[in-house]
């Protein structure tokens, strides 16, 4: 904090085409290992499958982290 301002949020997203479990933790670890804080995971469905197409995983964390 700076000045008595609180600085934003910063947030990070992963897009991913490789929706398997083994790949979505593997991204997960490497982000929070670099000091972000996972928040979510969206996936994108296709109308033909019942397995998604993509993921996109949502990353927060403190400024100056």
């Amino acid at each position: 904090m700076r000045s008595g301002v609180e600085e934003p949020m910063a947030y990070k997203v992963i897009e991913t085409g490789d929706v398997t479990e083994e790949s979505l933790e593997i991204l997960m670890n490497e982000w929070t290992r670099q000091g972000w804080r996972f928040e979510s995971v969206h996936f994108a469905m296709r109308e033909s499958s019942r397995r998604p197409s993509m993921a996109f995983l949502f990353f927060v964390r403190s400024p100056g982290a």
